[in-house]
């Protein structure tokens, strides 16, 4: 498949076929990964499925939270 290359803004963007969203199970504002081979002058970009690892990390956190003062984040809500 050939694409375009795309100025949005000062950046650049390369348009994925609707179909090909579809096959890969992504739609708008999914995250990817981007992997550039410089010696093979490649690009491979990969669906990201699940948290990121910050993503996991704050997730973590806030759970961890939420368990230690939960009779306090309570009384706060019932005040």
């Amino acid at each position: 498949m050939t694409q375009k290359v795309l100025r949005v803004g000062t950046s650049a963007a390369v348009t994925i076929p609707k179909k090909s969203l579809k096959e890969l199970g992504l739609k708008i504002g999914d995250e990817v990964n981007i992997n550039i081979d410089r010696d093979k002058k490649t690009v491979l970009i990969k669906p990201v499925f699940g948290l990121s690892p910050e993503t996991a990390k704050i997730a973590k956190l806030t759970l961890n939270f939420i368990n230690k003062y939960r009779k306090d984040l309570e009384k706060l809500a019932n005040s």
